[in-house]
């Protein structure tokens, strides 16, 4: 049995990391192979955006639950890069909203293709073992759990038994 395995639901956190490093790992690795130059870490940011252009800032930050700060980096590493620009909202000047340039369009038309890949090979992957393909359910029935009690209190009232 390996170490993270031993250890059980002390090390939770840090296999779901491992694991998520592993994939993105092997997702960039894709993108560097078909010659394109995307970042897997890029991916909500340009998926929100292939849907929906003009979106402002704060509401990517609430569609995937991060903070304002953590988008707004983002979205300045990809603006020095061409591929989103800001303009100020219209009703709202103090809020910016973001859109792919022409250059991040053209990038999105790259990946599109390599997303459909993935999700086939994850579905693939999954149906390899019987419990791997309840593990979207399983994280969203923990993530939920979570948000109604946070871990930080369950482990306190644990410390009281």
């Amino acid at each position: 049995m390996s170490f993270y395995a031993s250890l059980g639901y002390l090390v939770f956190g840090s296999r779901l990391r491992r694991l998520s490093e592993y994939f993105l790992m092997e997702v960039n690795k894709v993108y560097e192979q078909a010659g394109i130059a995307f970042d897997a870490s890029w991916f909500p940011v340009f998926y929100i955006l292939s849907k929906q252009q003009n979106i402002p800032l704060i509401d990517i930050a609430e569609q995937l639950e991060v903070s304002h700060s953590a988008v707004s980096q983002l979205v300045t590493n990809l603006k020095k890069k061409g591929l989103v620009r800001t303009a100020p909202c219209p009703d709202d000047g103090r809020r910016q909203l973001v859109m792919l340039s022409k250059k991040g369009e053209e990038l999105l038309h790259q990946v599109q293709p390599i997303w459909e890949a993935i999700s086939t090979a994850m579905e693939e992957l999954t149906k390899e073992h019987k419990q791997s393909s309840l593990v979207l359910e399983a994280i969203r029935q923990i993530e939920s759990a979570a948000q109604a009690t946070p871990l930080s209190a369950r482990i306190k009232a644990s410390m009281k038994d």
